[in-house]
Order: C-alpha cells, then sequence, then structure tokens
C-alpha cells in the first residue's frame, strides 16, 4: 500500500523563489524592493491598516503566499516585540527573496517613511517656533489624540474579552501610576494571565528572556541608540504604545525631551506614512541632527530584524503554542493599560481650549461610525489650525 506524502505547511502557498530571476519573471529582490517601497510610501492609517493593505497587494492580486500563511505570520508578529506591519514586510521578504529579501523588504517599507520624517524633523527645528508651525501642530495635537484613543477602542475589544484580562488591565493600570517601569508590568501582566491557563517556562516566548538595557543617564550618540534599541527590544502591542515607552525614558527618565515635543514628535509620525516607529527618526533629528536621526532610527527598527530573522522557522508552531498565546493575551492587556494611562497624561498638552477639544471629539466620532483614513483628519486638523491663526 502506498504511504501518503507529508503535506506541505502551507498548499495553498506560491513557491518561494529564493532570490533568483526566471526568464518569465524579474529578479525576485527587485519586486520586493519595488513593491515595499510603494507601500512604504502609500501605508497611512496605523498598522492594522498596513497589513490590509499588504494582504491585498501581496496574499490576493500578486499571490506572493498564501492566506493560511499571512494569517500564520500576522499572529507571530504579535508573539515578538516590535512594529507589526514592519515585522510582516521582513517576513515576507524573506519568504519572497530568501535572506537578502528579508533585510530589503524591511529597510524598503521603512526608508520612504523616515526620508520624510527628517524633512519635518528639519523644518521642526528651522521653524518649529514660528506661528505657522505652533497653529499646524495646534491643530494636529487633539486629532492625534483621538487617533490614540480609536485605536484604544478596537484593541480593547479583542483584548480584553474576558474577566480575566479586564483585571489583569485593571492590574496594569495600577501599576503604572505607582511608578513600575513599563517593562516589568507587561512581562507581570503576561505571566499573570498565562498562569491562568497552565504557563509553563517551555512556552515563554524568545524575546521576554531578553534583559532590559542599561542605558546611562548622560546624553551622547550611543545612549540614544541604547534608549532606542531597548524600545525596540521589548515594546509589545500596538505602535500606538510606543508613545508611553517614549514619555517615560526621553521625558522622565533622561530629560531630554519635553512634553510638547514628544506629542510634535507623535504627530509627525500620524502624518507620515509607514511604520509610527519612525517617529524615532524625527526625535533623533531633534536631538543630535542627521547622525542621531541615523542612531535612533537604527536602534529602535534593529531588534524587528533580529526577531523575525529567529522566529520565521518557528512560526506555525508559535501559532499553535498554547502558553505563547497566553502569554501574548496578557501582554496586549497590560499593553492597552499603558496606552490609556499616557493618554490621559497627554490629553491636557493636546486639548487646550473649546477649538482642540471639538476637533478631538469631531476626529473620535468619525473615526468611531465611518472608515475615513485617519490620514485626512490629521490633515483637517492641520488646517483648522491654520486656519484659527488666521483669524486671530
Amino acid at each position: 500500500m502506498l504511504s501518503t506524502p507529508p503535506q506541505a505547511p502551507y498548499p495553498d502557498a506560491i513557491p518561494p523563489l529564493g532570490g533568483q530571476a526566471t526568464n518569465n519573471r524579474p529578479d525576485p529582490l527587485l519586486e520586493v524592493a519595488a513593491v515595499f517601497l510603494k507601500l512604504g510610501a502609500t501605508a497611512f492609517g496605523g498598522p492594522a491598516a498596513h497589513v490590509a493593505m499588504m494582504e491585498e497587494e501581496l496574499v490576493r492580486r500578486r499571490q506572493w503566499l498564501g492566506h493560511q500563511e499571512f494569517l500564520d505570520l500576522v499572529s507571530a508578529t504579535n508573539l515578538i516585540p516590535g512594529p507589526n506591519s514592519t515585522e510582516m514586510a521582513i517576513h515576507i521578504g524573506r519568504r519572497r527573496a530568501g535572506w537578502a529579501g528579508l533585510v530589503v523588504a524591511g529597510a524598503c517599507f521603512i526608508l520612504p517613511a523616515a526620508l520624510l520624517v527628517l524633512v519635518c524633523g528639519w523644518a521642526y527645528v528651522r521653524f518649529g517656533t514660528r506661528p505657522q508651525a505652533a497653529a499646524l501642530m495646534y491643530g494636529v495635537k487633539p486629532v492625534a489624540l483621538a487617533v490614540v484613543v480609536a485605536a484604544l477602542v478596537t484593541l480593547g475589544r479583542t483584548a480584553l474579552r474576558t474577566r480575566t484580562a479586564i483585571v489583569v488591565a485593571a492590574m496594569a493600570v495600577g501599576l503604572v501610576i505607582a511608578g513600575v517601569h513599563e517593562l516589568v508590568v507587561l512581562v507581570l501582566a503576561g505571566l499573570m494571565l498565562g498562569a491562568t491557563r497552565g504557563f509553563g517556562a517551555r512556552g515563554t516566548p524568545l524575546a521576554v528572556a531578553l534583559p532590559p538595557l542599561t542605558v546611562a543617564g548622560a546624553f551622547g550618540l550611543l545612549p540614544l541608540f541604547l534608549v532606542f534599541l531597548k524600545i525596540g527590544a521589548v515594546l509589545y502591542g500596538s505602535g500606538y504604545v510606543l508613545l508611553a515607552f517614549l514619555r517615560a525614558d526621553l521625558v522622565e527618565r533622561h530629560h531630554w525631551l519635553t512634553e510638547p515635543q514628544l506629542l510634535d514628535a507623535i504627530a509627525v509620525g500620524q502624518i507620515t506614512p509607514g511604520p509610527l516607529f519612525t517617529t524615532a527618526t524625527f526625535i533623533g533629528y531633534v536631538l543630535a541632527g542627521v547622525p542621531g536621526a541615523a542612531v535612533a532610527t537604527a536602534g529602535i527598527f534593529l531588534p524587528a530584524f533580529v526577531f523575525v530573522a529567529i522566529s520565521g522557522p518557528l512560526v506555525p508552531r508559535l501559532r499553535r503554542s498554547p502558553a505563547a498565546g497566553a502569554f501574548l493575551d496578557g501582554v496586549n492587556a497590560a499593553s492597552l493599560a499603558l496606552m490609556a494611562v499616557v493618554t490621559v497624561q497627554l490629553a491636557g498638552d493636546a486639548v487646550v481650549d473649546a477649538t482642540t477639544a471639538l476637533l478631538a471629539v469631531a476626529s473620535g466620532a468619525l473615526l468611531a461610525t465611518t472608515r475615513l483614513n485617519s490620514a485626512w483628519l490629521i490633515a483637517a486638523g492641520a488646517a483648522t489650525g491654520l486656519a484659527a491663526a488666521a483669524l486671530r
């Protein structure tokens, strides 16, 4: 009797090209570069929108991989720290064009946004104190705050589906308010929720074992690099959790930025396409010019490349692991708590009068009731700020 051959993990997937051109296809590495440069230049709306654009372009249109493998990669990016949409680009680049594709896809997805943010950083330093720039940010900040709140609500529907998750989130809020380090809060929340489902050491995600980096208090390019390397290596959850980490390290611990500067940086990340993590590019430029922008960008994105390279071959096991899933549920609940606390803390700087309050409420209502891209709301906020300044 003939034996049944083993099933391929993803029977509906197109075989990877491995970096080799054929007579009928262009060089896959050039394909990867072109596709992710385009996505990096047009992907507005946050990580969920970025992933949706990738699914449309790379699964349905180009058929680079099947639906099941795409879903597995989405799951894997949620089990490791870092920017989810960038990690998706890195995973797909490796799947399409090997190890060189891993580097090229990630770099091309990051590059357009980083360059745009660099220009914004230059303009902010050069013209940031002028009335026009202040008026622009006056309108953008409350809209950016509303976008964060909308993301918090959307993610909460998924992450806080059980009483246990709600209790863990409430505990995380209390710990954050008490001054406990945000990384400790995330790990404790993951372990707590994991314990309710028989969490064991064997299933601990690799990233949890990484100790936090110790960063010197004095400013310099190396400390700046290490701060962003630490953030990139330990940040779980939505990219908006970045706000909490940046505030804790750059505003409260090291006093390198003021709170208004941090909000300005987040706003710039909102009005440009690509990953929100390019906020690091803006902050690096404000603090130390082009060298600062380069080391901050390299620091925050480098861990994503490393984690994807390590975890890529383990994607099927990670997806099926109950322990990893339980830990992730706890981390996601705590991530939402961090987002909620920092949003309340920053609201006072964004909502300063009736006009900004109306902008925040109207933006939140539109985000809740329509599918309007947040980039259009950011643009409308900027226009409102300029118009308000002109009428004064």
